[in-house]
């Protein structure tokens, strides 16, 4: 069933797999949104959920993960970027693990992800309809900073949206959401320090002093989010799922079982609240 809200996916690499296992719970139980706002991994695998694929998500997270042309710093050398993305937005959905380009094409809602305009610092949200036309701009989504190369879009330069706007909440209320489900993947109460890496972020993006000023500042703009998304959840106005405990891994996590675990965390913690879901979405 259609509900008429927003879903807002948070990104953090690896850590998505969490965001995969609560968007196949809504997928057994036929969940759809009118309106998905992802950033990074998130945007990665609403993809998946708007096709109609259980599983996929997952899958190409885990299933490649010993494969040099995927995520390693023998990808990070030979291309520039240490998540292949000739293999993971090409030959993975194209012929390993197809993709359901024409499912995905029937979702009528609308879908957008976020990047990080390199010029400007801010946050840009492009919509996403025919993932064959528009895959660069899910690539620009989730460029890392320091492990990607630059994603130009109309000679502009992106990096990940999760630099300048990390959990899409006010995007989604501009657009005249009322209701809002956020997938978080981190746990109630985490807040980021600053960045450890913003000394070598000066070095290699020094001709883009707006990327710099983002990275600088992000964790001012992350823990403002959370605050916010805490309150609005304690009123009632938003609804939230997050891991139930602390995030052990880190956002190129490898490890398959660690993976593992943390996406049938995410079933589960949807399963767990899913009465608490549907009074949220159906009063």
């Amino acid at each position: 069933m259609m509900y008429d809200s927003g879903l807002i996916l948070e990104g953090g690499g690896m850590r998505g797999v969490f965001t995969a296992g609560v968007l196949d719970f809504f997928l057994e139980k036929n969940i759809d949104f009118s309106n998905c706002y992802g950033v990074s991994a998130g945007a990665c695998h609403c993809c998946s959920y708007l096709s109609k694929q259980p599983g996929r998500a997952f899958r190409v997270n885990v299933d490649y993960l010993d494969n040099k042309n995927y995520a390693s710093v023998y990808s990070l050398i030979k291309t520039g970027d240490f998540f292949g993305v000739k293999f993971v937005y090409d030959e993975i959905p194209k012929k390993l693990d197809k993709f359901d380009y024409e499912t995905f094409s029937k979702y009528e809602g609308k879908f957008y992800c976020g990047a990080t305009n390199c010029i400007t610092g801010e946050a840009e949200y492009f919509q996403l309809k025919d993932l064959k036309k528009d895959m660069l701009k899910l690539v620009a989504s989730s460029s890392l900073p320091l492990l990607s190369r630059f994603i130009r879009i109309g000679g502009i330069p992106y990096l990940d949206g999760g630099i300048s706007d990390s959990v899409p909440i006010a995007k989604s209320e501009e657009d005249g959401n009322v209701k809002n489900v956020i997938v978080l993947t981190r746990n109630e109460g985490y807040r980021k320090e600053p960045n450890k890496l913003i000394g070598l972020m000066k070095m290699k993006y020094k001709k883009y002093p707006a990327i710099i000023e983002a990275m600088k500042n992000r964790h001012e703009m992350y823990n403002k989010e959370m605050e916010y998304i805490e309150q609005e959840e304690k009123e009632g106005r938003i609804f939230v799922i997050r891991p139930s405990k602390p995030i052990t891994i880190g956002r190129l996590e490898k490890d398959r079982e660690k993976l593992t675990a943390l996406y049938n965390e995410g079933v589960k913690d949807a399963e767990n609240c899913y009465e608490a879901l549907m009074e949220y979405l159906e009063k």
